[in-house]
C-alpha cells in the first residue's frame, strides 16, 4: 500500500510532432517527468527523437500497442506482432525495454494476460481526448480524483492543445499539494508494488480485476 503522494502522469498515442514536444517542454519547464505510451506506428524517422528526448529527460517509454485496434479481436499471432513491434522500436531508440502496457480502448481479455508479458496499466483519465472537454474541466478532473499512488491518463494525441494546457495547471497545483512526480516505474518501485499477473492497475493501489 502506497501512502506516499506520488504522482505518476501518462501519456497515451504519441509521439507527435508539435504536441509532444510541447508536453516535454512543460515537463522541463517544471522539472518532472512522466511516461509516454507509445503507439509503434507513430514511431517514424521523423519522430524518433521526440522518444529520445523524453528518454533523455528522465521518462520512461512504455508500450501502446502498435496500431491501436482492440486487441481481443486480433488472434494470438497479431497480439504478439502488436507487442514485439513497438517494443523492439523503443529498446532501439533508448536501450531500455518497456515494462508497461496500456491496452487500447482499455479492451482486454485472458488471452493477452497470457500473451503480453508487461504490467497493465488502466488509470484515472479526464476525457482529455475528446475536443469539447475544455482545459479547465480536464484540470478539475484530475485534481479531484487525485490520491496517493495516483496514475494520470492523458493524450499526447494529434491537436490536443487543450491537455498541454492543462498539465500547465495541473503539474504545480499538484506539486502545491505536495506530490512528486515519478515514472510508472519508479511509483512501482518506490511503493514496494510489484505489477501482478492477470491485473490492470487504475492506481498502484487499486486494480480491476474484471475485463472491461
Amino acid at each position: 500500500m502506497c501512502n506516499k503522494k506520488l504522482v505518476a502522469l501518462t501519456f497515451d498515442d504519441g509521439p507527435t510532432i508539435g504536441i509532444t514536444d510541447q508536453v516535454l517542454d512543460v515537463l522541463q519547464e517544471n522539472e518532472v517527468v512522466a511516461s509516454f505510451f507509445l503507439i509503434g506506428q507513430q514511431i517514424t524517422d521523423e519522430t524518433r527523437y521526440l522518444v529520445k528526448r523524453a528518454h533523455d529527460m528522465g521518462c520512461s517509454i512504455e508500450n501502446h500497442s502498435k496500431t491501436h485496434q482492440s486487441m481481443p479481436k486480433q488472434s494470438r499471432q497479431e497480439i504478439v506482432e502488436e507487442i514485439q513491434y513497438t517494443s523492439d522500436l523503443i529498446e532501439e531508440i533508448t536501450g531500455e525495454k518497456p515494462e508497461f502496457f496500456r491496452p487500447p480502448y482499455i479492451d482486454y481479455d485472458q488471452k493477452m494476460y497470457d500473451l503480453i508479458d508487461l504490467g497493465f496499466i488502466c488509470g484515472y483519465g479526464c476525457e482529455d481526448w475528446v475536443p469539447s472537454v475544455t482545459v479547465k474541466e480536464r484540470v478539475d478532473r484530475v485534481l479531484h480524483d487525485a490520491n496517493p499512488g495516483f496514475i494520470v491518463l492523458l493524450h499526447d494525441m494529434s491537436d490536443n492543445t487543450n491537455t498541454v494546457e492543462a498539465i500547465k495547471i495541473i503539474i504545480p497545483e499538484l506539486k502545491k499539494q505536495g506530490y512528486e512526480f515519478v515514472t510508472i516505474r519508479e511509483l512501482f518501485q518506490m511503493s514496494g508494488v510489484k505489477p501482478q499477473k492477470n491485473v490492470i492497475f487504475m492506481g498502484v493501489n487499486e486494480v480491476r480485476k474484471n475485463y472491461q
